[in-house]
């Protein structure tokens, strides 16, 4: 069946951001506003992954369509990693930085043509080209938001042969993408040892050929994404994390999603003091906790038994677990990971049970 894009699995609950006491009624009324909750998908969902392929509309994200002669140019100047350079078969992982070095947003960025292609989360995109656009300047560039055009849907697990019925060529490696007539196809990285690509296109073309995929994968909701994002241990910014967290604090480093050997960009001095001087102290790691979405958010404090008066982390992301509970991405002091418990919300909270990340971290001096 030809199911409409737009349409999620399950009905979501809109979470507004909450505004600062004394936060005028109109501003409160203009301010940003939540990634819906999405409903716990089924065991099946998660099965299909697992055991054959799946599926799902991502209408978590958001595109940004920069485009003119200096499109990668001014880009390359505001982000964290080479825009100047990225070629058609490569997509990177990028941060954009606020002066002080910390995170406004997590962006995957492609080239498409002549255009510059930014996904990002969803409830950032207004924001995100509204600020780009400030800096533009007299540069010939212009943003545009792509997202009603577009349909960005994720696939998992064993869905190569679902895939090469649409596009002529798979990618081969992680963050390689092809070009076909059905959109931008992006290899990015693996979940629990299963290939994850990104599809995005057209919506009407698709749509189209959605029947195809409705019969050899299985669809499923888009929060099961969530998870495998949360289990390849990629940090995605969203709303209540903005300027939390310096690119290192998420691991971004590790990822590939900072160049050290590019030019000036928002923040960068910050980003790179911090890469030379020895003072990374805190890191990005996977763990899970007992819960449901309603109650574990992104933005949640976390407390160290040893310590409970302060803070010693700050949930990232967080998505349901097949297992139960919640899977987590946490910032958090690496000197509260050496003993005792890590706690969530406040130290008699419930605690969290910490994961392998699928990679390795550097070691600290």
């Amino acid at each position: 069946m030809n199911t409409p894009l737009a349409t999620a699995s399950g009905t979501p609950s809109v979470t507004p951001a909450v505004a600062p006491p004394g936060t005028s009624a109109a501003a409160q009324a203009s301010a940003p506003v939540g990634l819906p909750t999405l409903p716990r998908p089924a065991a099946d969902e998660f099965d299909a992954v697992i055991r054959q392929g799946a599926y799902m509309p991502l209408t978590q994200f958001g595109v940004i369509d920069a485009t003119g002669d200096d499109a990668a140019s001014f880009l390359h100047g505001q982000l964290t990693n080479d825009t100047q350079h990225l070629d058609a078969a490569t997509a990177r992982l990028a941060g954009y930085c606020s002066a002080k070095g910390r995170l406004l947003a997590s962006l995957l960025t492609w080239r498409t043509g002549e255009t510059i292609r930014l996904l990002v989360s969803k409830d950032l995109q207004a924001a995100v080209q509204k600020r780009l656009s400030m800096f533009v300047l007299r540069a010939k560039a212009k943003l545009v938001d792509a997202s009603g055009e577009l349909a960005v849907v994720g696939l998992a697990g064993d869905v190569r042969k679902a895939l090469s019925g649409v596009f002529d060529a798979l990618p081969d490696g992680v963050h390689v993408q092809v070009d076909g007539t059905a959109g931008s196809l992006i290899r990015v990285p693996d979940a629990l040892g299963r290939l994850r690509y990104l599809w995005v296109g057209p919506k009407a073309t698709i749509e189209a050929h959605l029947p195809l995929l409705d019969e050899k994968l299985k669809r499923v909701s888009p929060a099961v994404w969530d998870w495998l994002d949360i289990r390849a241990g990629e940090p995605r910014i969203t709303q209540p994390v903005v300027e939390q967290f310096v690119p290192q604090m998420v691991n971004f480093d590790v990822l590939g999603a900072v160049n050290f050997r590019k030019g000036c960009y928002p923040g960068q001095e910050v980003v790179a003091r911090s890469q030379y001087r020895g003072t990374i102290k805190r890191r990005t790691s996977l763990a899970n906790v007992a819960g449901e979405l309603a109650t574990v958010k992104p933005g949640a404090e976390l407390f160290h038994s040893d310590d409970p008066g302060q803070p010693c982390g700050m949930v990232v992301n967080a998505a349901s677990a097949p297992e139960g509970g919640v899977d987590l991405l946490v910032e958090i002091k690496l000197a509260a990971l050496e003993g005792g418990t890590v706690h969530l919300g406040a130290a008699d909270g419930p605690a969290l049970n910490f994961l392998a990340l699928p990679y390795g971290l550097p070691t600290e001096v």
